[in-house]
């Protein structure tokens, strides 16, 4: 069976699922997240809920076929029916690594109480953090044991082009592609991680275990400025 991961890696290259307007149902990779990632005319629900449960209550909507799936009165049975909780739909991007150094300074956390460390672990394993003059960057594995990153900037430089910066930097610092997660309504850090050459490759409503706190990727991610 395809797993999340194979999807998600298949997607990185720019192989992705038919876009024949069905639904793909895979099981979670870690029990910290279940979730839905929507792809062009084809959508993913991973979760270890029962799948002829999700087709069924997904050929109950009153909605078009292909907008299914991140229709809020689905995604609010889903949430019912596992306990879990959400925060919003984010946008999904993906680059490549680089190769050479940052182009600009950066010193790593060696510290793992620091707080934006201790944050991370509530989303992410694996975690990496540096800091630069103005601005805290983070990786971890994610959704699907992929690599994430977030950013922070501080509200004083904003809008200078540290963002766009610290998200170009993440990419020399990694050997395997580099996912985002974005809320779509924060322009600054769409524009910012574009610029930096990570590409939309779909969209994602991620399912939070009950005990988790703290908001998803596009919670992180709203410190970036252009």
């Amino acid at each position: 069976m395809e797993t999340l991961r194979d999807i998600l890696d298949a997607a990185a290259r720019g192989v992705f699922p038919p876009a024949d307007g069905s639904t793909t149902v895979v099981p979670q990779a870690c029990h910290r997240e279940a979730g839905v990632l929507s792809f062009t005319a084809h959508s993913v629900v991973f979760t270890d809920e029962d799948p002829e449960w999700i087709h069924a209550t997904l050929r109950g909507l009153d909605c078009d076929a292909l907008a299914a799936t991140m229709n809020p009165r689905f995604l609010t049975a889903l949430l019912d029916r596992t306990g879990r909780r959400s925060e919003t739909i984010d946008a999904m991007l993906v680059a490549d690594p680089l190769p050479g150094e940052p182009p600009l300074a950066l010193r790593e956390i060696e510290d793992a109480s620091h707080p934006r460390i201790t944050y991370a672990r509530r989303r992410r394993d694996d975690i990496r953090a540096w800091t630069a003059e103005g601005g805290v960057l983070v990786t971890g594995r994610g959704v699907g044991g992929r690599l994430e990153v977030s950013v922070e900037v501080d509200e004083d430089v904003r809008q200078r082009g540290l963002g766009r910066a610290l998200v170009t930097a993440a990419r020399h610092l990694v050997e395997e592609p580099l996912w985002a997660q974005v809320s779509p309504g924060n322009a600054r850090s769409m524009r910012a991680f574009q610029a930096a050459g990570y590409r939309p490759v779909g969209a994602e409503a991620v399912l939070l275990a009950p005990a988790q706190r703290g908001g998803g990727g596009s919670a992180e991610d709203a410190g970036v400025a252009e």
